[in-house]
């Protein structure tokens, strides 16, 4: 009997938690067992960290939570050689040199790297500014450049990392959902108040307040509710809001609700990395997306067929108040939506894209 290949997954979150690890890699594990793979995840955030990590203050919880980070990857220095892949998705460590990334480097024998938005561009951090001020900024290129093969988060972001190893080791592999779980049950009906809906984290909050004045507007002109679901507070004066936590027992009917999706962005290097899962996330569930045209994004979405790009407040306002007023046309750009991600951005149709990469290391070996 063949012994299956064992992978060490490093990363930075607990499992389940980060939209970037659950929809992205973490979703197949149970492919790769099923395939001869034995996976064990080494993640540098407890759950404990996890809970606080992201909210101001608790700053000595938050040092003995990076410490215990720490000790577990010192732990993981010494297993490292029981692996035949090391997987890494963002970096070893958060702060400091590139020591831990070189160290892993010297005693892995293949290291796949899987990098998510465009981390290569500085990105401020308000609710921990010192952490932002630590963070090691040459651990990502020599990651790119070190490691066997390369998983990118979006095709400019991929182009980028080409140039820096041979194009054969960069791989393309957009985020994508589960459509067995992410089930469609809007009705695309008038009968009550329709919900715009937008879903993240606070890292991503700065694209939500990008339509704060034109929400305003559009609510001198049509009736609507606004749902928010992320992991921080929200408040917008004279909006119907309804603010939700973000939950994975309640998520999948937390979005089902929504009858319009929105995914607002700003034009910049950043947004160049990103996959657009909020979109896919959104279109999986036949919700009708407005979202800004670019980046990522026009890969996804055709304009008036399975959603509706814009490029100034006057365009979200007019696509906003127009998909308020017809259930119709919210039916037809959702159902479309719905049939691209089955075709594209399922579990189901990205699967063999990881296990390619992973067979392809066999075959050289």
């Amino acid at each position: 009997m063949q012994l299956k290949k064992r992978i060490l997954i490093i990363c930075p979150f607990p499992q389940g938690v980060a939209a970037g690890q659950r929809l992205k890699y973490e979703q197949y594990f149970d492919d790769w067992a099923e395939n001869g793979y034995d996976v064990v995840v080494s993640n540098f955030m407890d759950n404990a960290l996890w809970e606080i990590a992201y909210s101001p203050g608790k700053h000595i919880q938050k040092f003995f939570g990076v410490i215990r980070g720490y000790y577990r990857r010192i732990k993981d220095l010494r297993k490292v050689k029981e692996f035949d892949f090391v997987y890494i998705f963002m970096w070893v460590t958060p702060f400091g040199s590139t020591f831990f990334e070189r160290m892993i480097r010297l005693l892995a024998g293949k290291i796949i790297y899987d990098i998510e938005d465009n981390i290569l561009v500085s990105k401020g951090n308000k609710i921990n500014p010192l952490a932002h001020l630590l963070k090691g900024q040459g651990k990502t290129k020599f990651l790119i450049r070190t490691a066997d093969h390369v998983i990118t988060s979006s095709p400019f972001l991929n182009d980028y990392c080409a140039n820096l190893k041979k194009k054969n080791s960069c791989t393309y592999i957009t985020s994508s959902v589960d459509t067995n779980i992410f089930i469609p049950t809007n009705e695309y009906r008038n009968e009550g108040k329709i919900t715009l809906g937008w879903t993240g984290t606070f890292s991503s909050r700065p694209y939500l307040d990008l339509l704060r004045e034109t929400l305003i507007k559009l609510n001198a002109q049509c009736d609507f509710k606004l749902r928010v679901i992320g992991n921080f507070d929200y408040e917008l004066p004279g909006i119907d809001l309804e603010v939700i936590r973000w939950s994975k027992k309640t998520e999948v009917k937390d979005l089902q609700e929504i009858d319009i999706g929105l995914y607002p962005l700003t034009r910049d290097e950043f947004v160049l990395g990103k996959s657009g899962l909020k979109a896919i996330q959104y279109m999986a569930f036949g919700i009708p997306t407005v979202a800004t045209n670019y980046g990522t994004t026009p890969l996804l979405i055709e304009h008036m067929k399975n959603g509706w790009l814009v490029n100034s407040d006057d365009e979200w306002i007019t696509a906003l108040k127009t998909l308020i007023h017809d259930p119709k046309l919210r039916c037809r750009l959702g159902k479309n939506a719905r049939k691209t991600v089955l075709n594209r951005y399922s579990v189901s149709a990205v699967a063999s894209q990881y296990l390619n990469i992973l067979d392809s290391f066999e075959e050289v070996q």
